[in-house]
C-alpha cells in the first residue's frame, strides 16, 4: 500500500450521509477546505463515495461524502449508492448525518436513521440550511430522530460548522501539520478519461481490486471524480476516475456540465491520461476530441481500447492503423488492448503508465542534446546554435537559432521525431520553443 493510503487508513473517519439534496457535499466541500464534489439543485448529484484528508485544530481525519440515500429504493442506481454508503461507514468512527432544516422530516430521513441506529455508530445530526439565528429552533424537530447531538449549520455560508467539528473530533489524536512525504509526491496521478459508459469505473475497479466506482450500463453514472492511491510493484498510483465526457451540444443537465469541468480539471492535476475507447464502437470523433483535452495540457497520454474481449485478434493491426488515423496528432501515444470486466491487459497498463510517466518527467544534458544537434540536417539556410531543455512535464526544449522565425510544421514534426528515436519520450508530447541568438 502507497504512503498516503496508508495514512489515510490511520486516520480517524468522518462519513456524510443523508437524502439526495440536504447539502452533504456543500458541508463536505466547506470542510476540506476545496472544491472536490459537484454541487447543484439537481438532487442527486454526488453517486460515488468521495475521500478527501481534512483538518480541524490540528487533528486530521478522512473524511467521506457519500451519495444521497434512499433506503429501500431498489432501482440500480439507489440501491449501489447504498452499498457505497455501507462500505465506507463500516469503518466510520463518526457519522455526519445532514438533513435540511427548511422542510419537515421524511420518510426517507426516518428510514436512514433507523439503518444508523443498527449499525450502532457514533451520529451527529446537522440539520442545514439554517441562515440566520432565529432559524435555530427548527432544529429542535430533528431530535425526533432518536440521536441526542444535534447541530444546526449552513454549509453553504460555513455557519455552526465550528461547532460540529468541535464535538464530532474531539477524541480524535492531534499532531503536528504533515509535511508532504517524497514518496507521496512521487505518487503517479493518472486519470482515466472517455466518452460515458466506455467502462471507466470498470477498469478504476478491476486496477484496484475492489468496487470503488459505481458500474451499471446507464450512461453517465459517473459524475464526480473518483480518486483512489494504491501501492503495486513498488510503484504509487493515484488514480482518478472521471465523469464521461460529452459533446457540448449533448450536455444539458448543469451536472453533466459541472461533471465535464470537473473531469478537464483532472485531466489538468494529473501526470497521464488514459483514454479509455469502445472496441465495438471503435474510435470516434469524440474521442479524438477528449484526447486533443490531455494533449492540450501537455500531458502522458495512453490509447486503450476496452472490451477488446468482443473483437477477434486477427483485427488488431487494423484496429490499431484506424486509431492512428483518427488520432494524427498523438503519434506518440501507445495504444493498448484490454478487458475491464475481465481484468486482461491490466498489469501491462500499469507498466506502460510508469513508462509513459518516466518519459514525461525525463531531462537529457545539455551536452548530449548538442552533440544530438550536431548529427541533424533540415532547413539549409537555418542552422540549430545551441539547444537546451529548461523544464519537463512535459519535455520542453528551447532552440537558440541564427534566424529568428516560427519552425515550419514540417520542420518541428522532423525535429521531434528524431528527439524521439534517439532519447525515446515514450508516451508523451514534446514542446519546442525557438529563440534567436539576441535573445
Amino acid at each position: 500500500m502507497d504512503p498516503a493510503a496508508q495514512a489515510n487508513k490511520d486516520l480517524p473517519t468522518v462519513v456524510i450521509v443523508g437524502r439526495p439534496n440536504v447539502g452533504k457535499s456543500t458541508l463536505f466541500n466547506a470542510i476540506l477546505g476545496q472544491r472536490r464534489s459537484i454541487v447543484g439543485d439537481e438532487p442527486g448529484i454526488t453517486r460515488d463515495r468521495i475521500a478527501g484528508t481534512a483538518e480541524y485544530n490540528r487533528r486530521k481525519f478522512e473524511l467521506i461524502d457519500t451519495g444521497g440515500i434512499i433506503p429501500d429504493d431498489n432501482q440500480l442506481i439507489p440501491s449501489q449508492i447504498l452499498k457505497q454508503a455501507r462500505v465506507a461507514l463500516e469503518n466510520a468512527a463518526w457519522v455526519v448525518f445532514v438533513v435540511d432544516g427548511r422542510s419537515e422530516l421524511s420518510s426517507a430521513d426516518l428510514d436512514l436513521a433507523r439503518m444508523l441506529r443498527q449499525l450502532n455508530k457514533r451520529v451527529a445530526v446537522a440539520v442545514n440550511k439554517i441562515d440566520v439565528p432565529k432559524r435555530e429552533v427548527l432544529a429542535a424537530e430533528f431530535f425526533r430522530l432518536g440521536f441526542p447531538d444535534v447541530f444546526p449549520i449552513s454549509a453553504e455560508h460555513h455557519g455552526g460548522i465550528d461547532t460540529l467539528l468541535d464535538h464530532v473530533t474531539a477524541e480524535f489524536p492531534a499532531g503536528e501539520p504533515r509535511a508532504e512525504s517524497v514518496e507521496t509526491a512521487r505518487s503517479i496521478r493518472v486519470a482515466i478519461i472517455g466518452r460515458p459508459n466506455v467502462g471507466k469505473s470498470t477498469l478504476l475497479n478491476a486496477i484496484l481490486g475492489q468496487e470503488r466506482a459505481i458500474v451499471s450500463p446507464i450512461a453517465g453514472t459517473t459524475r464526480d471524480s473518483v480518486d483512489e492511491s494504491i501501492s503495486i510493484d513498488g510503484r504509487d498510483y493515484t488514480f482518478v476516475d472521471t465523469a464521461g465526457i460529452r459533446r457540448k451540444g449533448k450536455t444539458k443537465l448543469m451536472a453533466e456540465k459541472l461533471s465535464v469541468f470537473m473531469a478537464r480539471r483532472s485531466i489538468r492535476m494529473a501526470h497521464v491520461a488514459v483514454l479509455l475507447i469502445e472496441a465495438e464502437e471503435g474510435p470516434v470523433a469524440l474521442d479524438a476530441t477528449i484526447g486533443g483535452y490531455a494533449h492540450e495540457e501537455g500531458r502522458a497520454l495512453i490509447v486503450a481500447v476496452n472490451k477488446w474481449d468482443l473483437i477477434p485478434e486477427k483485427k488488431r493491426k487494423d484496429y490499431e492503423r484506424a486509431i492512428r488515423d483518427q488520432f494524427k496528432f498523438l503519434e506518440y501515444a501507445p495504444i493498448l488492448f484490454l478487458s475491464a470486466k475481465n481484468k486482461t491487459g491490466v498489469r501491462r497498463l500499469l507498466a506502460t503508465i510508469a513508462d509513459c510517466f518516466a518519459s514525461y518527467e525525463k531531462r537529457v544534458s545539455t551536452g548530449e542534446l548538442n552533440r544530438f544537434v550536431e548529427t541533424l540536417t533540415f532547413e539549409p539556410d537555418r542552422r540549430i546554435l545551441y539547444i537546451t531543455q529548461p523544464s519537463v512535464r512535459p519535455p520542453t526544449f528551447v532552440l537558440f537559432m541564427d534566424k529568428v522565425r516560427k519552425l515550419h510544421f514540417s520542420t518541428e514534426r522532423f525535429l521531434i521525431n528524431r528527439l524521439r528515436e534517439r532519447f525515446g519520450f515514450q508516451g508523451t508530447p514534446i514542446v519546442l520553443k525557438v529563440k534567436s541568438r539576441h535573445s
